[in-house]
């Protein structure tokens, strides 16, 4: 094929051969007969003039302007090529100075020594971090720190200095412990002088401050870990800080998707994991005082990541990349714990839409020296109540209608102040306390003759409740809760 291309001076111009496979169409390139950019049709003759395109290497075409150059190629050419992967190594390039405008990035010199080893039986290195004038090395098993760009002292044992070194990565030494950061280098998260990240293998979620590494996890937490990370497999364990709130957020999620993910915050100021969160973070970021994840974006129908800003004035609460979630909190009564209780009222303190949505007390049943584990096991039962609806939910006039379906607006925080009192099946307010009876919804335990809900209140020794926001009362809008607390007295067994 042969072209003519006139130019008005003497430049520098690159011949291009384009892709055009026919499957595709080509890019915009440049059309030498008009003079403009045009798409080839699909298919198009390999030897058409549309397939080639002209480059102008010097900016804007001018005359000595600016050259765009290729720059420099390096051929290496070896007999035996091979590769050799060393998970337990560190290379450094030259130096780079924005100041003088030395930039030795891509000058790796075989002449010098420029590698930096750690020790393999601690496994690969999976994250590097630099801090002040130490790198700090993370490993599978092992976390270890080596001062860079700083003079190094020699001294031969029992004599003085005997020479100084300006090595870009000094002598590595470990952290006492034995952590590292097993295989997910995306737990790693960092404030200040506060580095956290999770060590799976050992079912440990670490601190690194100037004190050493500490096992956070311990906080209270050491059987929720273990359960957790035991069931992950492959799967990711997402950290990051969160600004807004001061706490390290971690969200567990596990290869297997029958698995479900955790998400989780853990608070320095009470030395403790203080919240469960219902969000799938991707990744988590802090910028500015304000804090973000990404997320499935709340328009697409696939799992397509937005970023999402959490904490925002206007935001509803408990909702998150779009989609609103009950808020929950659950806890045990195990007053006189020797004591086998009947429980008989639940009552709570705080704001107007929370429901009971379980009560459950522990495994009673009849059992022998001679019984084996299995049929024990299923002799158990354990009482449990009907759910206990909220104040407004649980509303109703004297002729059966709840008060949720008389109304088709929303239950709002003045709602209640614009009708008349009625009647309440759930949760009723005396002196801003919320109080309800527990109706026992169990099946008959053996021995038993009286059961379910024609006796009042649950038998055990300690009850497991749950207590959750409401779907109709001030949807999005504020639910404290102060205390919660339950009467009981001595069971009759």
């Amino acid at each position: 094929m042969a072209a003519t291309v006139e130019v008005k001076f003497f430049n520098s111009f690159v011949l291009r051969k384009t892709l055009n496979d026919g499957t595709n169409p080509a890019p915009a390139e440049w059309n030498g007969s008009r003079g403009d950019l045009t798409y080839p049709a699909i298919g198009g003759n390999p030897d058409n003039e549309q397939d080639w395109a002209v480059e102008e290497a010097r900016i804007r075409g001018g005359y000595n302007n600016t050259y765009v150059g290729q720059g420099v190629k390096a051929y290496l050419v070896e007999d035996n090529p091979k590769s050799s992967v060393r998970i337990n190594s560190m290379i450094y390039s030259g130096i780079f100075n924005a100041r003088t405008g030395i930039n030795d990035t891509n000058v790796f010199s075989v002449g010098e020594d420029i590698i930096k080893s750690v020790d393999p039986a601690n496994g690969s290195i999976q994250k590097i971090y630099a801090e002040d004038t130490n790198l700090i090395i993370f490993q599978e098993k092992k976390v270890s720190r080596a001062p860079i760009d700083k003079d190094i002292i020699y001294t031969a044992e029992g004599s003085t200095n005997v020479t100084t070194s300006n090595n870009v990565i000094g002598t590595v030494q470990a952290y006492v412990g034995n952590f590292g950061i097993s295989k997910n280098p995306e737990s790693f998260a960092v404030y200040g002088r506060r580095k956290y990240f999770t060590d799976k293998d050992r079912n440990a979620v670490m601190r690194l401050s100037q004190d050493g590494l500490t096992e956070i996890s311990n906080y209270g937490m050491i059987d929720f870990f273990r359960d957790q990370f035991g069931t992950m497999g492959e799967g990711k364990l997402t950290g990051g800080w969160d600004i807004y709130n001061k706490q390290y957020v971690l969200s567990i999620q596990p290869e297997s998707s029958l698995v479900p993910y955790k998400t989780l915050s853990f608070d320095e100021n009470i030395q403790g994991w203080t919240s469960l969160y219902t969000y799938k973070p991707g990744m988590m970021l802090s910028l500015k005082n304000k804090f973000y994840t990404t997320g499935p974006s709340s328009t697409a129908a696939t799992d397509s990541a937005s970023l999402y800003q959490h904490y925002i004035a206007t935001q509803p609460r408990g909702n998150f990349y779009g989609l609103n979630n009950d808020s929950s909190i659950e806890f045990i009564f195990n007053p006189d714990v020797s004591l086998s209780k009947v429980f008989k009222t639940i009552n709570y303190e705080g704001s107007n839409g929370w429901e009971v949505t379980s009560f459950i007390s522990d495994l009673t049943g009849i059992g022998s020296v001679n019984t084996d584990f299995e049929g024990y096991a299923t002799t158990n039962t354990s009482d449990t109540i009907a759910s206990i609806y909220s104040y407004n939910e649980g509303a109703y006039d004297n002729y059966g209608n709840q008060f949720a379906n008389l109304d088709n607006n929303p239950i709002t925080a003045n709602t209640t102040a614009l009708i008349p009192p009625i009647n309440h099946a759930g949760f009723d307010r005396k002196e801003n306390k919320y109080m309800a009876n527990l109706v026992n919804n169990s099946t008959a335990a053996p021995g038993e003759v009286i059961f379910g809900n024609q006796m009042t209140g649950i038998k055990g020794y300690y009850a497991t409740v749950k207590i959750s926001t409401d779907t109709l009362t001030d949807p999005g809008g504020m639910k404290e809760l102060f205390a919660a607390s339950s009467d009981y007295v001595e069971s009759a067994y």
